[in-house]
């Protein structure tokens, strides 16, 4: 049997080797421990890395995060909101850089997170909402990776991987792109509350309490980085397989959140704080336009960068994992102290062998690692040439990019200068036409002219030779003339008529020579007339031929450009059409919001303090059957005819909000009926519009359906209906209060009738019972008796004088202010003013009575001194209403107003002297009726405390129901004082 058991036990017993890495990993575990207790410590002070990093190495020895989370969830997480905040900041922290079998493990935990996160919303400084933003910041986390498990905690993938994690589904790119922007969103919320938690004090960011804030900042910006790049992407590729009016509010989505994330981003770049923590990326001035799929080339991703650590050897990275410092209150050191003094040589000899062996194996790892550090180097120094070559790459393709962006910019600006040179050109051309028919015009006048100036010059030329020939017989005439001449001076007797010869002779002559010189001028100018017409001819004959050439030309030109213009047109037209329809949605939004909001302030109960009389409402009905009127009129000339379009939106937006006015001026005037139920239906009556002027809206939203234009009309009518009906019942409520005013006029006279009468009675009944008193009564109960009654009788002496003095008052204000009316339609036209009359005239009576009824049960014997006190109380307050109400109309400057003044001090002076009264006499009384105890025993003297014990208690709990009692009351009669 021993030698069975022998092997069974070799087999169980453990070697030092095994006990030394057990006695190992129970000192990394408690060092886990340790480091966890220390990042989450309660002082507030930013986490230490090197706490975090013993964590997140601990997930990576024991390859998951049931450890951790088997520490982290023993701190106090529920008692201390630093402890807390600090746990969010790790287990983030841990969830990106931890093994990636650390955020399966916490998929369980999920409840106890949002658990946390309910606990600490109740505190009401920044931390308790600070570590709900972070609990909700986490649970999206989990959630995304659970449904993208493909992606790693820190959510670093090549465009390979993201590629084929999307699997070239554009399904599943839409649905990633959604939960990268639900993820963005909570990240952007939580810091607009950490920065909005520091106040916005710059200061607070060097500061132990705001680097605690703002620590855990750091791996959000890290997942933001990530986010935006991968969103970025995403987005190009459903833009470029999907129409952009699907992605409109993906990209509207992006669009804030880019700009949300480019302040975050200038916050953090400015704070002192985050400088060597951090390297935060620069956005770019606007989103990418995705709607151009060029623009991907030219997107570079932006990376956050950590400042390296420092090396760490390994010495020092195991003396970071043991601690040799203290080693007392370790849990191996019993086992190790037991192990010691039973170990044999030769386990003491395989030990050594055992540490050399590891210090051996130590030097080779420590070898390996200094040429994988060394291999490492150079890999990262040919990535550094590689990244500069893509730089100067990318500066190149930059440049390419801005200048195909100038030709870009330089075509249209050519487009722009076609365009305007077609419309030159097209004017040039016209009037180069015009040109061409006055050419055309002046070239025919101008050879007709030249034809009849050829025909002038032969002509001219005739006579010019008839001339020359005259020209020679009058130069032989000349000649002849003279020998003549010689001969008539020789011979006298001839001479005279011979001087007359030459005389003619010479005239002739003259106009000879005149008429020559014209003739040759006029050639003259025939001669250069001819030339420039020639030569005019042959320059209109060049200009034409370029012109003719031009015109070709530029009706080729015309033709393409008005091709284009038409091909340009037709899609303004169409884009104008869509964007009309979208910004007729949009105005149909708006209106259904204003509606709703009117219908939300209808239920808001601050709205039933606001009051609308009926006849201001019935002014609003006319507009509002008009605006639906014109809505109606509107829609079908848009259904018929597109051109009156704009005339829909300006009619829907004023309809809604005239509407909306009219709901509001509607429950307004509901809250003034007397009648609850009355003004709870008009109330329900007015949902009811609003329900169908929403539906109404609706009906034109699908003003695209032809076949729905029926239905639409039928709603149209049906709220115009329902406005009526709201009308009509307000209409009711207005006969009402006309009818109520109608009677005021008379119920007035008769309540101040009502009020001297009860006060004369009051009086009459006093006195007789003093009378009564002093012939029936004796010693304290006579005095007292006419104490009471005396001050009574001068407390009715009084009210009897504020009310002489209130009726000349009120005759005075109706003598000034009703004209050539009578009192009583004086009294009708200011109601409110009579009803408060009324009600102070019926507050005197009753408290008239009151008082007699509270003096008579004391006289009697049956009576409180209270009932006296409170009855007395209760008329001065109600002359006091009296005197309000007298006051409101009265001239400041009356004598009248002056003395009821005065009237009403001597009210409450004698009201006061009341009040005194009895006071004094019920001490009177119970000074007379003290209890003799001189001749007690002590069970009856005990008996008579307990007794005394008993009444005391049963007063105060009686005291306390009629304080509730009379709250109760007060309640009430506000109430009905309110309603009437």
């Amino acid at each position: 049997m021993a030698s069975l058991s022998l092997p069974r036990v070799l087999t169980h017993r453990k070697t030092s080797l095994d006990l030394e890495r057990e006695q190992f990993q129970k000192f990394q575990i408690h060092q886990l421990n340790v480091s966890i207790a220390k990042a989450v410590h309660p002082t507030e002070t930013p986490v230490k890395v090197k706490h975090v990093r013993s964590a997140i190495i601990g997930t990576y020895q024991e390859k998951s995060g049931a450890l951790f989370w088997m520490f982290i969830l023993r701190q106090p997480l529920q008692e201390n909101r630093i402890v807390a905040w600090k746990f969010c900041h790790v287990l983030h922290k841990v969830l990106r850089e931890g093994h990636p079998q650390v955020i399966p493990d916490s998929q369980p935990h999920r409840g106890k997170l949002e658990d946390l996160g309910k606990l600490w919303q109740h505190l009401k400084d920044g931390y308790g909402r600070l570590i709900l933003l972070y609990i909700r910041l986490l649970i999206t986390k989990l959630d995304f990776h659970k449904r993208n498990p493909r992606l790693p905690g820190n959510l670093q993938v090549t465009a390979e991987e993201l590629e084929a994690i999307g699997e070239n589904d554009i399904n599943v790119y839409f649905q990633m792109s959604v939960e990268m922007f639900d993820y963005m969103d909570d990240i952007l919320n939580f810091q607009q509350a950490v920065f909005g938690s520091l106040d916005l004090s710059r200061s607070n960011s060097m500061t132990p309490c705001g680097q605690c804030r703002l620590a855990p900042l750091i791996p959000c910006v890290q997942d933001a980085s990530q986010l935006y790049d991968y969103c970025v992407k995403i987005l190009f590729k459903l833009h470029n397989a999907l129409p952009a009016d699907t992605l409109e509010g993906h990209r509207d989505r992006f669009s804030k959140q880019f700009h949300e994330l480019k302040n975050f981003y200038n916050t953090i770049k400015h704070m002192q704080y985050f400088k060597h923590l951090i390297s935060i990326p620069s956005l770019p001035e606007n989103p990418p336009n995705f709607l151009i799929q060029s623009e991907l080339r030219s997107y570079i991703t932006q990376v956050v960068v950590l400042p390296p650590e420092e090396h760490l050897d390994s010495e020092t990275t195991v003396d970071s994992l043991i601690d040799t410092s203290d080693t007392s209150s370790l849990p191996g050191d019993q086992i190790d102290s037991t192990l010691n003094g039973s170990i044999s040589p030769d386990a003491l000899a395989e030990r050594d062998s055992l540490i050399d062996h590891l210090h051996q194996e130590n030097g080779r790892q420590r070898q390996e690692l200094y040429r994988s550090h060394n291999e490492h180097q150079h890999i990262v120094c040919e990535l550094k040439n590689r990244i500069l070559e893509l730089e100067s790459g990318l500066s190149t393709k930059g440049n390419e990019i801005i200048q195909e962006k100038q030709q870009t910019q330089d075509l249209l600006k050519q487009k722009a200068e076609i365009m305007t040179k077609f419309q030159e050109c097209e004017e040039k051309s016209k009037s180069i036409n015009e040109k061409f028919q006055k050419l055309k015009e002046v070239y025919s006048k101008l050879r007709e002219e030249h034809i009849c100036l050829i025909r002038k010059k032969a002509e001219v030329d005739k006579q010019l030779g008839s001339l020359k020939i005259m020209q020679e017989q009058s130069d032989r005439r000349t000649v002849e003339a003279e020998q003549r001449l010689q001969e008539l001076i020789q011979g006298q007797a001839t001479s005279d008529q011979e001087a007359q010869r030459v005389a003619q002779a010479r005239a002739d002559l003259d106009e000879v020579r005149k008429k020559f010189d014209d003739v040759q001028t006029e050639n003259l100018a025939l001669n250069a007339k001819i030339g420039f017409i020639t030569s005019e001819k042959a320059a209109l004959e060049g200009d034409l031929h370029d012109l003719l050439a031009q015109k070709e030309e530029l009706d080729v030109r015309i033709n393409n450009l008005q091709a284009e213009f038409e091909r340009s047109n037709a899609q303004l037209k169409a884009d104008a059409e869509n964007t009309f329809y979208e910004l007729l949605l949009k105005c149909l939004s708006e209106a259904e919001t204003m509606l709703q909001n009117a219908m939300h302030a209808i239920d808001n109960p601050a709205i039933s303090a606001v009051t609308c009389t009926p006849d201001y409402l019935a002014t609003l009905l006319d507009p509002t059957k008009l605006s639906l009127k014109n809505l109606d009129t509107a829609y079908n000339n848009y259904i018929e005819d597109v051109k009156t379009r704009g005339e829909l939106i300006r009619s829907s937006i004023h309809t809604a909000f005239i509407l909306s006015v009219y709901l509001i001026q509607a429950k307004a005037t509901s809250n003034t009926s007397t009648d609850i139920t009355f003004g709870d239906r008009i109330t329900d009556e007015c949902k009811q519009l609003g329900s169908q002027s929403l539906m109404m809206f609706s009906y034109i939203k699908e003003i695209k359906d032809k076949d729905k234009s029926s239905t639409t009309i039928e709603q149209i009518n049906k709220v115009t209906v329902q406005l009526e009906k709201i009308a009509s019942l307000t209409a009711s409520l207005s006969d009402q209060k006309k009818s109520n005013a109608s009677v005021i006029g008379d119920l007035v006279e008769k309540e101040l009738l009502t009020m001297d009468k009860a006060i004369e009675e009051a009086a009459a009944r006093i006195k007789d019972m003093l009378d009564k008193s002093r012939a029936a009564d004796s010693g304290v109960k006579l005095e007292v008796n006419g104490k009471i009654l005396d001050s009574c009788t001068d407390l009715m002496m009084a009210i009897r004088t504020l009310v002489k003095k209130s009726r000349f008052l009120q005759t005075e204000i109706v003598a000034q202010g009703k004209s050539t009316s009578s009192t009583t339609e004086f009294y009708k036209r200011n109601h409110q003013w009579s009803e408060g009359l009324i009600s102070a005239a019926k507050a005197i009576a009753m408290g008239a009575n009151f008082l007699l009824e509270a003096a008579d049960k004391v006289v009697s014997g049956n009576g409180k001194f209270e009932q006296l006190v409170v009855a007395s109380q209760g008329i001065a307050a109600s002359t006091a209403q009296l005197v309000v109400a007298s006051r409101v109309k009265a001239d400041r400057n009356s004598n009248n107003l002056a003395a009821l003044s005065e009237a009403s001090r001597g009210v409450t002076q004698a009201t006061g002297s009341v009040v005194a009264t009895a006071k004094s006499c019920s001490q009177l009384v119970e000074e007379n009726d003290d209890l003799d105890i001189s001749g007690l025993s002590l069970h009856q003297a005990n008996r008579l405390e307990m007794e005394a014990q008993v009444r005391v208690l049963e007063l105060e709990k009686a005291l306390e129901s009629e304080r509730l009692k009379l709250s109760a009351l007060r309640r009430y009669h506000y109430q009905l004082a309110g309603d009437n």
